[in-house]
């Protein structure tokens, strides 16, 4: 949701800025701009592009196994997705070699 609002806003930021180099104000303008690219980049790099691969669960008793699993690209692995359902922080275990993901 956060992340979702935060493209809006990011999407938001480059519409004005273009309206407004259009309108002839460059300062603001690139302001918009670069700060609407900067929040879009961040989020899409973030969701996409980087995902910290860990080799056990986080410390902590509230993290919850969930059924989403996915080999990743870059190791091989297969990988566990663990969540942390009041804050929602995500986090991604490699199974241990051998070893068939439990259900």
């Amino acid at each position: 949701m956060l992340r979702n609002a935060l493209l809006g806003l990011g999407g938001s930021l480059i519409a004005a800025g273009i309206v407004v180099l259009i309108a002839g104000n460059t300062p603001p303008a690139m302001v918009c701009l670069v700060w609407g690219a900067i929040l879009v980049f961040g989020i899409v790099y973030e969701r996409y592009a980087y995902k910290t691969i860990v080799d056990r669960v986080p410390a902590g008793k509230d993290w919850s196994r969930t059924t989403e699993r996915f080999i990743d690209e870059k190791t091989g692995k297969t990988v566990t997705v663990y969540i942390k359902p009041l804050t929602g922080e995500r986090a991604y275990v490699a199974e241990p070699e051998g070893q068939m993901p439990r259900s």
